[in-house]
């Protein structure tokens, strides 16, 4: 099965299997699993934070991050695009009771600053109390240029705001952009890193930040049922992805630009090259038939998202041969 669904897909490789298979272990709730430790330790110093806490996934991180810097009745700044409003089933406002305030992204997915500061609730008991900002990166596969940072960090600063960064994918924009990736995390307070998507991890996310927030971080962990005991065997594979897997994800990038290049032989389709940063393209049917498309790739074991526009995703599991595939099934179908 080729599946240009999501870099979600990947599977762990072999490095990451035999690591995982031979993983010192312990009672990770205790603090006894070394293989959890050594991660979290050197996720810390290698992404430019004090500490880290190993998740079971970037919605649990992202929900950590925002019950440890809100309250019940706080509220929240994000982009309308974001996935920790959009995509994570409101978890914020049913399990926390913070209120989300989004705003529309731009083009380039970011916020606005002056959309942010209008945002911003004044002192007056008739408001929910805002209390940080989050924006993501990248987001729709679009990394944030770097002289956004210093900027929406300064306007959370005047404001006494705590500024988070979704950063599933934070590591596709450090390559894409050429700049070490601490660089990007030193302008936030606090930040997530998927570990399972591009960097091909089985299982996992980093939520990072000061020690005094990952300590509550954990607490609140434990309490929405996400301490775990041998996790050391799941942070054995996160430990490669980290360490090795960014190393390679140009490579997901380069896949994408071919991608695009086989694809616009296609006329029935359109594709966004302006949006096509990383690993993420878009291609929108003209003919209105991206469900249809769907349901005749499955058909010859090729996996897409059939919704308006299409999304297609390059990973550790595709290659030239498998977008070859893919286009020359796609001709087939629009025959």
């Amino acid at each position: 099965m080729i599946d240009f669904r999501s870099d979600t897909v990947t599977q762990p490789t072999e490095q990451m299997r035999r690591a995982m298979a031979n993983a010192p272990v312990g009672d990770d709730v205790y603090g006894d699993d070394p293989t959890v430790e050594f991660l979290q330790t050197s996720a810390a110093e290698k992404l430019g934070s004090e500490a880290a806490l190993f998740c079971t996934s970037g919605t649990q991180a992202n929900l950590l991050a925002l019950m440890s810097h809100c309250g019940r009745g706080d509220e929240y700044i994000c982009g309308l695009k974001a996935h920790n409003f959009k995509y994570e089933q409101g978890g914020a406002a049913v399990l926390g009771s913070i209120q989300p305030q989004p705003v529309v992204n731009q083009s380039d997915g970011t916020l606005a600053l002056a959309d942010v500061e209008a945002a911003i609730k004044p002192d007056d008991i008739h408001f929910a109390r805002t209390r940080m900002v989050s924006v993501e990166n990248t987001i729709g596969g679009q990394p944030i240029a770097m002289d956004y940072w210093p900027q929406i960090s300064q306007l959370c600063h005047t404001h006494q705001l705590k500024l988070h960064m979704d950063g599933a994918r934070l590591y596709n924009a450090a390559v894409k952009l050429n700049v070490d990736i601490r660089d990007i995390t030193r302008h936030v307070d606090t930040f997530t890193l998927c570990l399972s998507k591009g960097l091909a991890a089985p299982v996992g996310s980093l939520l990072l930040g000061s020690k005094e927030f990952i300590k509550t971080a954990t607490r609140i962990r434990k309490m929405l049922g996400g301490g775990w005991r041998q996790a050391g065997i799941l942070a054995a594979g996160a430990q490669i992805a980290l360490d090795e897997m960014p190393k390679r994800l140009h490579e997901d990038h380069e896949l994408a630009e071919y991608l695009a290049l086989r694809l616009e032989e296609v006329e029935q389709l359109e594709v966004d090259r302006e949006r096509l940063q990383t690993n993420i393209l878009y291609a929108h049917c003209r003919l209105g038939k991206a469900r249809e498309l769907e349901a005749f790739l499955k058909q010859r074991d090729i996996l897409i998202f059939g919704a308006q526009p299409i999304r297609f995703v390059t990973h550790l599991d595709v290659n030239r041969n498998s977008v070859d595939q893919l286009v020359a099934a796609i001709k087939e179908f629009y025959r």
